[in-house]
Order: C-alpha cells, then sequence, then structure tokens
C-alpha cells in the first residue's frame, strides 16, 4: 500500500547504518569489518587546531550608499503610513508613491555593488516593479472617488 513501516527508519537511523554494517560483514564471509571506524584506529591523526580567524575590519553603518537610501525610502514609506493613519489617506500614498519612485531611481542609477538592499532582482525588474506600484499608488489615490462620512 505504500505507507510506511513503523520499524524503518530515515536512511541516517543508526539503526538503519548497523543493520547495512551487519549486511556488509555477512557478504565478506561472516568476518565484521570495521574498517574506518574510530573504535579500530589505533594511532588517530592530532587534530591540527582551527586557524584563527581574519582581523575584523571596523563596518560602516551603512556601508553602501544604496543602504542610506534603503533607509531614506523606509523613512519615507514610514511617514506616507503615519499620514494615512492620522490624516488625509489620499496625501500619504502619495507620499508612499514618491518613496517608492525615488528607490526606483536610486535602483537605476547605483551601480550593482553600491545599490545595497535596493538589489534584489535584476535592475530593470527591479525599477519596474517599483515605478509600476508607484504609479498603481497614484492612480488609485486620484481614481477613489470620496465616501461621505
Amino acid at each position: 500500500m505504500g505507507l510506511a513501516q513503523p520499524r524503518w527508519r530515515r536512511p541516517d537511523d543508526p539503526r538503519h547504518a548497523a543493520r547495512e554494517r551487519r549486511h556488509h560483514g555477512r557478504e565478506a564471509g561472516g568476518a565484521r569489518e570495521r574498517e574506518g571506524s574510530a573504535l579500530n584506529d589505533e594511532s588517530p591523526e592530532p587534530a591540527s587546531p582551527p586557524e584563527p580567524p581574519p582581523p575584523a575590519q571596523p563596518r560602516r553603518y551603512p556601508s553602501t550608499i544604496g543602504g542610506v537610501g534603503y533607509l531614506v525610502v523606509l523613512l519615507g514609506v514610514g511617514v506616507g503610513l503615519v499620514v494615512v493613519a492620522l490624516t488625509e489617506w489620499r496625501l500619504g500614498l502619495r507620499i508612499i508613491a514618491g518613496a517608492l519612485g525615488v528607490a526606483a531611481l536610486l535602483r537605476l542609477s547605483l551601480p550593482e555593488k553600491d545599490a545595497g538592499m535596493l538589489a534584489v532582482r535584476h535592475r530593470l525588474l527591479d525599477v519596474g516593479i517599483l515605478l509600476g506600484v508607484a504609479i498603481a499608488l497614484v492612480f488609485l489615490a486620484g481614481s477613489i472617488p470620496e465616501q461621505p462620512v
């Protein structure tokens, strides 16, 4: 039926390895071979000491201009969300769209190594997605009619 048998475990189960060793021993004429076993090694090789890690260089925060741009975009989106929550939602959406437009311009203008967290996919795909969402937000903010309260 294809159901799992209760006594069989995953291949990395130690009992499975013991069973495989037992079958291997029978094939070799009944002698139990334990080559490579840590129990049979008479003179284990001394472990070499681990190499020390390279000296740590002081990190600059953020390490790229794209990181600064990313923080600016996050700040802009945060301000837009606060404006949406507290005052006029249309203005908040336009602020968020402006922040995403700035992110698209930064992603388009910065080289790959300096883009930081703005670089997620290929450059044109990132720019297209950011601009598409920004344009959609501006369109929605302008096209939804006022509702009476």
